[in-house]
């Protein structure tokens, strides 16, 4: 934290150095403290106390404990920094970002985690980033952190090419850092998978391209295309190494219609799941029993994801959302009977802004999970109040 502070010191010390003496920089500092409380009205992963993740939902009756909690956090607050600065090869722009939501081996807990950190000059940049794959526009103006179950939504450390730039054309490609994970189902506890290694000798590559104007929105598709292989370190009776290629397409949309937005996506494609918003596995074993040497394969899983939200602004300072998604795994038949199978997610909420910078309002929240193969099924109803405090300043600029 004393690190953070000397960081976050040395911004404001640069600023004031920048406005002096660099005229043709701009610094925006930004961000907001928000309070997220309410009331769930059955369980879910205490890691995830304060969203809605359908893949946190119980696999089973009373996985998570007793129904109803009341929750409270401040994880979404969140402080930025962008700066600006024209040259012969275009404009340079570098984003900093940060929010409390942690993650990972920080899950469930309030602590810093990156965003974005990302840099580009002109039609070029690098760092981590929206991955071009995904779409934030299709984000609804809600204040559930997490968001739509069936979007694909990913931060990604990437390198990508922007030949033609704009919120309503664009065409980007990127070369985006690998990764997946797989569910070993049934054979989990098996000595001979403890040595199964995930490969990624080549990057992710996606696109975007998006056509559009601001008389009544746009329409995008995007796609990807990605190799993922395991190998096998053991040496035995087996070869349970193997690889596969995954892949996606994303056709997304804003349509405005007088006051209101319409928000639209559907993605389907296999093995693109840490692409996605909540989503297991990548990979999936399939029984193989016919080949003594391979009795078991690896497989990339189909997904399919849809949303659809609509934002309503009844004025200036009263605004709705509402909507639904879901997400939809073709399992493999490997995969326990309680792994995930289906997704459903919605909510609807009024929100007030009475002053510039502050905005509140209550949201209703819906959550629901289907297994496998055992029947099971299992949801949640919340209702949370949300308070935003938010903050902006550009230093420099002629």
């Amino acid at each position: 934290m004393r690190t953070l502070l000397l960081g976050v010191t040395s911004l404001f010390c640069s600023s004031v150095a920048l406005s002096a003496e660099d005229t043709n920089t701009t610094m925006d500092l930004y961000g907001f403290v928000m309070l997220d409380t309410g009331y769930q009205s059955k369980q879910n992963d205490p890691d995830w106390f304060d969203v809605v993740r359908p893949t946190k939902l119980p696999a089973f009756e009373d996985e998570f404990g007793a129904d109803g909690n009341w929750f409270a956090s401040v994880r979404q607050t969140r402080f930025g920094v962008k700066t600006s600065t024209p040259t012969g090869l275009g404009e340079l722009k570098t984003q900093f970002e940060f929010e409390m939501f942690g993650t990972g081996v920080d899950a469930g807990q309030t602590t810093i985690r990156l965003r974005h950190a990302y840099g580009e000059l002109g039609q070029f940049g690098a760092g981590q980033t929206w991955s071009p794959f995904m779409d934030i526009d299709v984000f609804p103006n809600s204040v559930e952190y997490w968001g739509p179950s069936g979007m694909a939504f990913f931060r990604n450390v990437q390198v990508r090419w922007m030949p033609i730039k704009g919120d309503y054309t664009r065409l980007t490609f990127a070369l985006e850092r690998p990764g997946a994970s797989a569910d070993q189902g049934a054979y989990a506890d098996r000595i001979e998978l403890e040595n199964i290694s995930p490969h990624f000798p080549y990057p992710d590559v996606s696109g975007e391209f998006r056509m559009g104007n601001e008389n009544w929105g746009y329409v995008e598709i995007a796609g990807i295309v990605r190799y993922i292989e395991w190998e096998d370190q053991l040496a035995d009776q087996f070869d349970l190494g193997g690889d596969e290629m995954g892949w996606g397409v994303n056709l997304s949309s804003n349509l405005k219609l007088g006051n209101s937005t319409l928000r639209l996506a559907v993605v389907y494609g296999e093995g693109i799941q840490n692409y996605m918003n909540d989503a297991p596995a990548d990979v999936g074993i399939r029984n193989n029993f016919a080949d003594p040497r391979r009795p078991i394969v690896g497989e990339v899983l189909p997904v399919l994801g849809v949303t659809a939200f609509i934002d309503i602004n009844w004025s200036d300072s009263m605004s709705t959302s509402i909507g639904y998604s879901l997400i939809d795994i073709d399992n493999s038949d490997g995969q326990t009977d309680d792994a995930f199978k289906h997704g459903d997610y919605a909510l609807a909420n009024i929100l007030f802004t009475p002053v510039k910078n502050f905005m509140f309002g209550p949201e209703i929240q819906y959550g629901r999970r289907e297994n496998f193969r055992d029947g099971f099924t299992s949801d949640d109803v919340r209702v949370q109040v949300s308070f935003k405090y938010s903050f902006s300043k550009t230093l420099g600029g002629e």
